[in-house]
């Protein structure tokens, strides 16, 4: 039996490289040739390694959510709710100003530009983005039973607002909102935490 043609492109980078133009363009902004392009590679080599379109955004989406996105998982384990909170929204900020990156959210970019509500690529952001705020919520809970949040706060409402938080904080660095002026959003939101 014969083997195919080895590859002549490392597929992590050829990863890395899509992320970025996903991340930048959005999932509906993004052509196939703005994909090999970046990737440097040619179409038949990408649906070879990665699938088509809606196959690679998808293994984009895992590569953003253990990389650049690694910050969130991490904030989840700090010692007390607050401290969960004012991790999230320093890992938000800094992933805004980092060098190198577009700013924004891929995932929030990705719901905003996937076409109507029923396409797939919409419904795996939006359910990302539901999941990464039930981790928050299922984090209060946790606080909300240890005692380190006040009994009369409700962790679905807490988790809520602070995703919106985090969400909004991305949308203005994709805008172009500098270190400062995103600071001061965290800021303004932690003062909205219950004492």
């Amino acid at each position: 039996m014969a083997l195919g043609r080895p590859r002549s492109f490392d597929p992590d980078k050829a990863l890395d490289r899509a992320m970025y133009v996903f991340w930048r363009k959005g999932y509906e902004g993004t052509s196939l040739a703005d994909l090999t392009r970046a990737m440097r590679i040619n179409a038949p080599s990408l649906y070879a390694a990665f699938g088509n379109k809606d196959a690679l955004f998808g293994k984009v989406i895992d590569r953003y959510v253990t990389g650049p996105g690694a910050y969130f998982p991490k904030s989840l384990e700090a010692r007390t709710a607050r401290e969960v909170v004012e991790q999230l929204l320093e890992g938000v900020v800094a992933l805004q100003v980092a060098n190198g990156h577009p700013g924004g959210c891929l995932l929030v970019r990705g719901a905003l530009s996937a076409g109507d509500k029923a396409s797939r690529v919409r419904k795996e952001v939006t359910c990302r983005l539901t999941m990464a705020e039930g981790a928050i919520r299922k984090r209060l809970e946790r606080a909300k039973a240890e005692g380190d949040l006040p009994r009369h706060e409700n962790p679905a409402d807490l988790a809520r607002y602070f995703m919106a938080v985090l969400n909004g904080i991305a949308v203005a660095g994709a805008t172009g909102a500098g270190r400062r002026q995103l600071k001061s959003i965290a800021d303004v939101a932690l003062r909205a935490w219950p004492s």
